[in-house]
C-alpha cells in the first residue's frame, strides 16, 4: 500500500472512531454502573454497516447493538469502539466473543478497560482469534466521555462536575425581592442538559430549604434522564413539603446525613459517620454511580473543592452585576480567575444569549 493510501486510511479510521465517540455521548448519564460506549462497524467496502451505543441501564452493550444492525455485513469488517470490548460474562455475554463470532477482522479501541475483569483480557481474546487489534486511536476524545467510569473504577468515587451560575461580579444569588435567576433561559436549558448527562445530582440542605429545587431534567422528552437526587444534611433535616419530598413518592431520593431527625416518607436514608464529600462519593460509587453533578451553595461547593473532589467546573457567567456587597461567592470558594486557571484548564467555551459558558477540567498534578 502506498504512503498516500496509508494516510487516507488513517484519516478514515479517525473519522469512524470520532463517530463512535459521538455515539457514546448519547448514553451518558443513563448507563450506570456500566460505561457509556460507542461502536461503529465498517464493512469490507469501507461503508458503515452498523452503529450502536450502550443502552439505558447499561445493556445491551454498544458492540452488541452495532453488530445487530450490521448483520452479515460485519463479516470481514472493522469495529471501532471507544472502550476495550469486555471479556467477562455478566448479565450479557462478552462483547469480545460477539465480535469474534460475527467474523470481525480488525478492532480499533480507544481506551483500555480498567475493570479487573477486563483490563487487557478483551483485547487478548480478540488477538487469539486472529483479529488485528489497535489500541489508543482518539484516546483523548474517548476519555472525556468515559471519565466517570474510569474514575469510579480507579478511585472508588464518581467523577464530579460542579455547576455554577454567577453574576459578572461573582455572586450566585440576587438581592431579596428580585428574580432568583442570574442567567438566562438558554443557560438554564443547557444546565438541564448537564443534568441529563449525570447519574446523580448533589445539593445541600441550605439550598433545599432556600430554593426548593426539583433537581430534575425538564427538557421536553427528557424527564426520564433526570439524575438521582442526593441531599447532604448533617442532621438529617429534610423539608416534608419540598419538591424532592413529592418526587420521592415515585422515584428514588437519597438523604445523606450523620444523624437523622424526623424521617421523610419514601426518602432513602444514607447514614454516614462523617459527612465529608469523599465519604458521600464513596457511597455513591458503591451504588454504581459514575458521574455526579454538584448544584449547591458556596459553602458545600467549597468543601468539595478543598477536598479536591471536583473534576470539572461548568461555569455560567451573566453579563450583568447584582446589587450585592462584600466578598463574592466566587472568592469565598477560592475560584478567583488566578486560582481557577492554576488548578483547572478551560476545555470549552460557548455563548448563550448574553451569558458566557466555560468548562474547566482539573489539571493533573504534573500540570498544576
Amino acid at each position: 500500500m502506498q504512503t498516500h493510501d496509508i494516510q487516507t486510511q488513517d484519516i478514515a479510521d479517525a473519522q469512524f472512531m470520532q463517530q463512535a465517540v459521538r455515539l457514546a455521548w448519547r448514553g451518558l448519564g443513563a448507563t450506570a454502573a456500566n460505561p457509556a460506549v460507542g461502536c461503529v462497524i465498517v464493512d469490507t467496502h469501507g461503508a458503515v454497516a452498523g452503529i450502536g451505543w450502550t443502552q439505558a441501564g447499561g445493556r445491551p452493550h454498544a458492540e452488541t447493538e452495532a453488530l445487530k444492525h450490521a448483520g452479515d455485513a460485519a463479516r470481514g469488517g472493522t469495529a471501532y469502539v471507544t472502550l476495550e470490548p469486555c471479556a467477562h460474562t455478566g448479565k450479557t455475554g462478552p462483547c469480545a466473543d460477539a465480535l469474534v463470532a460475527a467474523g470481525i477482522s480488525k478492532v480499533f479501541y480507544a481506551l483500555e478497560d480498567p475493570d479487573p475483569r477486563v483490563a487487557g483480557r478483551g483485547a487478548e481474546k480478540l488477538r487469539q482469534a486472529g483479529i488485528r487489534v489497535h489500541q489508543g486511536l482518539l484516546a483523548a476524545e474517548a476519555l472525556q466521555v468515559t471519565a466517570g467510569f474510569l474514575v469510579r473504577v480507579r478511585d472508588s468515587r464518581p467523577y464530579v462536575t460542579l455547576k455554577l451560575a454567577v453574576s459578572k461580579n461573582g455572586f450566585m444569588r440576587t438581592p431579596e425581592g428580585e428574580s432568583p435567576w442570574i442567567t438566562g433561559s438558554l443557560s438554564r436549558g443547557y444546565g438541564h442538559m448537564l443534568r441529563a448527562t449525570h447519574d446523580a445530582i448533589i445539593t445541600g440542605r441550605g439550598t433545599l430549604e432556600t430554593d426548593d429545587p426539583g433537581l430534575d431534567c425538564r427538557l421536553p422528552g427528557m424527564t426520564a434522564r433526570s439524575p438521582l437526587p442526593v441531599v447532604m444534611s448533617r442532621h438529617g433535616l429534610f423539608p416534608a413539603n419540598s419538591k424532592l419530598a413529592a418526587r420521592a413518592k415515585t422515584a428514588p431520593v437519597i438523604l445523606a446525613c450523620e444523624q437523622h431527625g424526623a424521617l421523610t416518607e419514601n426518602v432513602e436514608l444514607c447514614r454516614i459517620d462523617t459527612l465529608h464529600p469523599k465519604d458521600v462519593l464513596i457511597d455513591l460509587a458503591a451504588r454504581g454511580i459514575n458521574r455526579v453533578l454538584l448544584e449547591s451553595g458556596p459553602q458545600l461547593a467549597a468543601a468539595f473543592l478543598n477536598d479536591q473532589m471536583v473534576d470539572e467546573i461548568a461555569l455560567f457567567t451573566a453579563a450583568h452585576e447584582v446589587a450585592m456587597t462584600g466578598e463574592s461567592d466566587i472568592s469565598r470558594m477560592g475560584l478567583n480567575p488566578t486560582d481557577l486557571e492554576q488548578n483547572f484548564e478551560c476545555s470549552a467555551r460557548m455563548i448563550f444569549g448574553s451569558d458566557s459558558f466555560s468548562l474547566w477540567r482539573r489539571r493533573s498534578e504534573k500540570e498544576a
